[in-house]
C-alpha cells in the first residue's frame, strides 16, 4: 500500500487473513499481537493497563493465558481443539483437566440448535468456568463413553491493553472513532470494525485539510472503554 492511495479489496483481505486466526480475549498476547499488526496501517500509542485497576467501580482483571485446549473421544480423536478453531474454546476459560462421561461434559459444551451448522461465541469474563462451543449438529453426534478433557489455561497478573491515534484538525472539535479488538474470529463484528477504523484513518490522513480532530480508539469491549474514558475523560469534557 502507498500512503495516501486509497486500499483495494485485496489489501483488506490480506490484513483480515493475518488477524483472524489470532486468539483475542480482553486481555492477553493475542490483542497485543493484533494491535502489532494493525499499527502497520496507523502510528497507534499503546496503554498497558495493570491487572487490579479500578476502574469506576470496575477493576482491571487478570490476563488469560491459553496454551492449548481440546477434548479426546472415547474412541480417542481430539476434537474441539482451539488451534483449529478459536471459538471453539469458551473465552477466559478457567484450567480444567479430568476425565469425564457424555453426561457430564454435556453442561459444559455450547451450540445452537437453530443454526445447526454455526459455532458460537461464547464468554466467561467475570464467572470462573470452562467450555466447550461447537455446531449443533456434531454435537448432536457425540457418543456415550468417557471423554478426555485438557483446558490448559491460567490466570495471571498482567495488563489491559489498548491504543489510540490522533488525526490533529484545524480546531480542537473532536471526532472519537472506537472499535474493539478483543474478539477472536467473527468477521461482523470483529474483524470488520478495527479494520474498517483502521483503513478509514489512511482515508483522513490523506486529506489535505481537516476541519476536526480525529480520535481513533481500540479498546477490548467494556472493561477497556471504561478504561479509555478513564484515561481521556477530561479531554472528552
Amino acid at each position: 500500500m502507498t500512503p495516501g492511495v486509497p486500499e483495494t479489496p485485496g489489501d483488506i483481505a490480506r490484513y483480515f487473513d493475518r488477524l483472524w486466526p489470532i486468539l483475542r480475549s480482553i486481555t492477553g498476547q493475542g490483542v497485543r499481537q493484533s494491535h502489532d499488526i494493525l499499527a502497520e496501517l496507523l502510528p497507534l500509542e499503546r496503554f498497558e493497563i495493570p491487572s487490579g485497576t479500578p476502574v469506576f467501580d470496575w477493576t482491571v482483571p487478570l490476563e488469560w493465558v491459553v496454551r492449548e485446549a481440546y477434548v479426546v473421544t472415547p474412541d480417542g480423536q481430539r476434537i474441539l481443539d482451539v488451534r483449529e478453531n478459536t471459538l471453539h474454546l469458551v473465552n477466559y476459560a478457567a484450567p480444567f483437566r479430568g476425565r469425564l462421561s457424555r453426561a457430564e461434559l454435556e453442561p459444559h459444551l455450547y451450540s445452537l440448535p437453530e443454526r445447526p451448522d454455526a459455532v458460537p461465541y461464547v464468554t466467561s469474563y467475570y464467572t470462573p468456568s470452562w467450555g466447550f462451543c461447537l455446531t449443533h449438529r456434531e454435537r448432536q453426534g457425540l457418543p456415550e463413553g468417557t471423554y478426555e478433557v485438557v483446558v490448559d489455561t491460567e490466570h495471571v497478573h498482567g495488563s489491559l491493553t489498548l491504543s489510540e491515534a490522533v488525526l490533529p484538525g484545524e480546531t480542537d472539535e473532536e471526532v472519537l472513532l472506537s472499535t474493539y479488538t478483543c474478539h477472536p474470529s467473527l468477521a461482523n463484528n470483529e474483524l470488520s470494525g478495527p479494520l474498517v477504523t483502521a483503513f478509514l484513518y489512511r482515508r483522513l490522513a490523506a486529506w489535505r485539510r481537516r476541519r476536526y480532530t480525529y480520535r481513533f480508539a481500540f479498546v477490548p469491549e467494556t472493561i477497556g472503554a471504561l478504561c479509555y474514558l478513564k484515561l481521556r475523560g477530561e479531554t472528552f469534557k
